[in-house]
């Protein structure tokens, strides 16, 4: 129920996917925000044709994804995104537009780029609302931002659900706003920047996650050739590593957790993780499955095996008595993975593992990318979980800083070995705050836009081409089903073509 005096907030979702996210950002901040009694509405930027980048053709060309009918579900809309979005506004008329935030939800689906496509959204447009952004790209560099963006009122750095609620409380009241820990802006043309907030110790305090603003079509997922209701869903935030590339190291360094052994992991990681308890994860899955009949849960977990061993136990106890049709996909590392793990993601109805394998060579990971994942160790985890007939993706990087084609060639080579049931590969992006960023500037530009990790590459000066890059990028998967066979052959017809 909205009540008296209470704020109207806008959030934007950017996406320029073209398949449905149900970008978990939205759902937690909505949650918070309506428990305040504020009236909060969502602009989905998803299924406008003059907008998306149709990610599932992409992905289902390539054959990342297997053929699904899932675009027979979807109904696009027609119309000019800026004047659907002018006309939103002022139907509206929101206190507060906001976009982008920080969730577990931040490793490759848009979500570094999404405040520049939501502030070009909004150019040109005419609103008197408070304009707010939050997100990875706020956390890393807020000064660079808002000399980037000027339109932009204030940005939240770090974790933003309780920050932005504290903002609609004191609106309108400039003075009390900028006060508050976490804000950012400029005034009388000086940057401040506001100490920062405290880290969300207990995720129980911001839940339950409010999916109600998401339109019903974005729920359908293509998934292993079928199209199933799911949503984007997070248990816990944080990571025990540091690798040198993952956007986890900008909010790790944001709220002081710089210290790290010789194996690329978190000192003091027990205060940086957090989970919600076994009993409000329940009742979130139990909810959305009957409120919407979601079947599948795409855990954007950073690494699934890390959360509290007491709190997985306890939900597998929960999700087994129920007897809820689900079925869950989760990210992990290897060095998770053994007999007694594989039994309790089977009782966790886990349908499918990611592990990131980024490219073959051992010494490159962890001199280059400080991650530190014995070979052996990954060839044991994927075949253990194909033996007990858990579906696996292994996860790919090409155009890394130095990396050679030799190299690129040796990664399938380990991708056919592995056999997963998919091969996911993304261009490497260099993430403005992390450490191989700053090694990689004469790879970018000082301000790379639209850089999207599955869709495009920004890269410029490295060791191979984006001619090249494209190509594998291309037919990765083609490659690992034809075993390599007539590689040579195959570029020079695909380059030719292209």
């Amino acid at each position: 129920m909205i009540k008296k005096n209470k704020k109207k907030i806008l959030l934007i979702n950017p996406n320029k996917w073209g398949r449905g996210i149900t970008t978990i950002w939205v759902a937690s901040h909505a949650g918070v925000l309506k428990k305040d009694g504020n009236n909060v509405k969502l602009f989905d930027a998803t299924f406008y044709s003059n907008w998306s980048d149709r990610e599932v053709d992409l992905n289902t060309n390539n054959l990342q994804f297997q053929k699904t009918s899932y675009y027979n579900k979807i109904k696009w809309n027609n119309q000019d995104i800026k004047i659907s979005l002018q006309n939103f506004i002022n139907k509206f008329s929101p206190d507060i537009i906001f976009s982008g935030a920080l969730s577990s939800h931040i490793h490759g689906e848009g979500e570094y780029v999404n405040i520049q496509y939501a502030y070009d959204l909004l150019k040109g447009l005419k609103y008197k609302s408070l304009l707010i952004f939050g997100g990875i790209q706020s956390t890393s560099a807020p000064e660079l931002i808002i000399k980037k963006m000027p339109k932009i009122d204030y940005l939240i750095s770090g974790e933003s659900e309780l920050v932005l609620r504290e903002i609609a409380k004191a609106f309108p009241n400039k003075k009390k706003i900028e006060r508050i820990n976490g804000v950012n802006f400029y005034k009388r043309k000086i940057f401040i920047q506001n100490p920062r907030q405290k880290i969300i110790r207990d995720l129980d305090l911001i839940s339950p996650y409010d999916y109600s603003l998401f339109d019903k079509q974005v729920f359908f997922r293509p998934y292993n050739g079928k199209v199933l209701k799911a949503v984007d869903y997070e248990l816990s935030r944080g990571c025990i590593y540091a690798c040198s590339y993952c956007v986890e190291t900008i909010i790790q360094k944001y709220y002081g957790f710089n210290n790290i052994n010789k194996k690329g992991t978190l000192l003091q990681n027990k205060l940086y993780l957090r989970n919600k308890s076994a009993e409000v994860i329940f009742k979130e899955m139990k909810k959305l499955n009957k409120n919407y009949k979601i079947t599948l849960f795409r855990c954007q977990d950073t690494n699934f095996l890390t959360i509290s061993r007491e709190v997985l136990m306890k939900l597998s106890e929960l999700i087994s008595k129920s007897k809820l049709k689900i079925k869950l996909y989760i990210e992990t590392r290897a060095e998770g993975i053994n007999q007694n793990s594989i039994e309790l993601l089977k009782k966790l109805k886990v349908d499918g593992v990611g592990m990131g394998l980024e490219l073959s060579d051992e010494g490159f990971r962890e001199k280059k990318l400080n991650r530190f994942v014995d070979t052996n160790k990954l060839i044991k985890a994927f075949k253990l979980l194909k033996k007990n007939k858990i579906n696996t993706t292994a996860y790919n990087i090409i155009g890394l800083p130095d990396q050679t084609e030799a190299s690129i060639i040796d990664t399938l080579k380990i991708n056919i070995k592995l056999n997963p049931s998919v091969s996911s590969v993304a261009y490497y992006s260099a993430y403005n705050g992390t450490n191989l960023a700053y090694k990689a500037k004469k790879n970018f530009s000082k301000y790379p836009e639209k850089m999207d990790a599955q869709l495009r590459s920004e890269a410029t000066g490295g060791k191979i081409s984006t001619k090249i890059l494209d190509f594998y990028k291309s037919n990765f998967n083609y490659l690992i089903k034809k075993k390599l066979k007539n590689l040579d052959k195959i570029k020079a017809k695909w380059i030719s073509a292209n």
